[in-house]
């Protein structure tokens, strides 16, 4: 990497102009900002650093706490998994400058209001099986741990749960199979076929192929409500 040349050091006044500047900027551009105006890539970056520091090119879990709370969306609220997917971010909790700018610039928000606008169609796109599917799945790689190639139980258990908790009847009945079993994890495939699952199998199991190509997790799965539906009834 080449050296850079040393500037000329700014004075203490010229220092306190520009960072009353930057702050003007974001301040007008990125809270609120004429929603019919052009997109901005600058407004768009100054915007991503009122989360952050001016030097710093990822926004974490402090900041991101306060951008859903500008955008009045909480933390846990799948509109946001949608957003993150959008941005195409690899680490929960955490989106990059370079994230941000690609995955704006495709939804066309450089500032709060326009964001808040889109936050409809962000919702949208999980009524469309087709892309909920893609969501699904990225859901996956975006959860777990880098370091590791399956997703551990209690991070899979809250992400079904958000994925999957308002729209799949047997979803409580899941939840509390996985709390008494004896997984630790799940992997990548055991994952897609719960969706698979969700969406195939009737609620009363009638439909469901014991020999068909399911993951053992499933097959317990069935073998266990099935003993637990007969001792209650």
């Amino acid at each position: 990497m080449p050296i850079r040349r040393k500037r000329s050091s700014p004075t203490m006044e010229d220092s306190r102009t520009k960072k009353a500047r930057v702050a003007s900027w974001a301040r007008k551009d990125g809270r609120s900002c004429d929603t019919d105006s052009a997109f901005s890539s600058k407004r768009c970056v100054a915007w991503f650093h009122e989360y952050t520091g001016a030097d710093e090119d990822v926004l974490g879990p402090e900041g991101m706490e306060k951008f859903c709370e500008d955008i009045g969306v909480e933390p846990e609220n799948i509109v946001m998994l949608s957003l993150a997917w959008k941005l195409g971010a690899k680490n929960m909790g955490f989106f990059t400058k370079a994230e941000w700018l690609k995955g704006m610039t495709e939804l066309q928000c450089d500032c709060q209001s326009k964001l808040q606008m889109q936050l409809d169609y962000l919702r949208s796109v999980l009524d469309d099986q087709i892309q909920f599917k893609g969501i699904y799945r990225y859901a996956f790689d975006f959860a777990r741990d880098k370091d590791q190639r399956s997703m551990d139980i209690d991070t899979a258990k809250a992400m079904l749960a958000l994925v999957l908790g308002k729209h799949w009847s047997l979803f409580g009945s899941f939840h509390q199979f996985l709390e008494q079993s004896k997984y630790k994890v799940i992997n990548k495939d055991q994952w897609c076929n719960i969706l698979e699952f969700s969406r195939t199998i009737l609620p009363d199991l009638s439909n469901y192929d014991e020999d068909g190509a399911w993951p053992v997790l499933l097959d317990e799965f069935v073998e266990w409500y099935k003993e637990h539906r007969s001792m209650n009834s």
